[in-house]
C-alpha cells in the first residue's frame, strides 16, 4: 500500500474538516459581537452562547492544525515483515473473515480515510485501540473492543 498517498489522503481530510471548523468559528464569533445579538435583558443568553461556541471552535481549529503539522511531520517509512506495530504502521487486521486497515498515526484519530476502494481507520497510539495494537507482529492475536466483549483480530500484515 502507498504509504505516502495515504498520508496525503489524511492530510487532505484534516484540512477539509480545518477548513470547515475555522469557518464555524468566525460565523458564531460574527454571531456573538452582531449587535442583533445583544442581550435584551439579564436572562438573555444568545451572545454568551455564540461566544463559548466560537471559542470551542476555535480551540478544535487549533487541534485540527496541530495534528496537519504532525502528520506533515510524519516520514512514511516501510516495516520490516516481523517489526512491531508502533506509528506509522498500516495494520491489517482479521476477524470472523473480515479484514479492516488500521491506520497508527501521531494524532487526531477516529477518522475514517477512503482510500483505493476500502477504508483506513486512523487510530493513536494513546487510544483504547492503539494502546492494544502497539507491540504487536504479523500472526499474532489482538482483542479490540467489541459490542458486548473484546474480539479477537489477526495481525495478517504491518507495512
Amino acid at each position: 500500500m502507498d504509504k505516502a498517498a495515504l498520508l496525503h489522503a489524511i492530510l487532505a481530510q484534516l484540512e477539509t474538516e480545518l477548513a470547515l471548523q475555522t469557518e464555524a468559528a468566525h460565523a458564531s464569533h460574527d454571531e456573538a459581537t452582531d449587535e442583533e445579538s445583544r442581550a435584551e435583558d439579564k436572562y438573555d443568553m444568545r451572545s454568551q452562547s455564540a461566544a463559548y461556541l466560537a471559542a470551542g471552535q476555535s480551540r478544535l481549529a487549533t487541534e485540527i492544525a496541530g495534528a496537519i503539522a504532525a502528520y506533515r511531520n510524519l516520514s512514511p517509512r516501510p516495516f520490516a515483515p516481523d517489526e512491531t506495530i508502533a506509528v506509522g504502521a498500516i495494520v491489517k487486521l482479521e476477524a470472523s473473515g473480515q479484514e479492516t486497515l488500521w491506520f497508527l498515526g501521531p494524532q487526531h484519530g477516529g477518522l475514517e480515510v477512503p482510500f483505493h476502494g476500502t477504508t483506513v481507520t486512523v487510530v493513536t497510539a494513546i487510544s483504547p485501540v492503539g494502546q492494544r495494537l502497539v507491540g504487536h507482529r504479523a500472526g499474532e492475536s489482538v482483542f479490540l473492543p467489541g459490542r458486548l466483549q473484546p474480539v479477537e483480530h489477526r495481525v495478517r500484515a504491518v507495512g
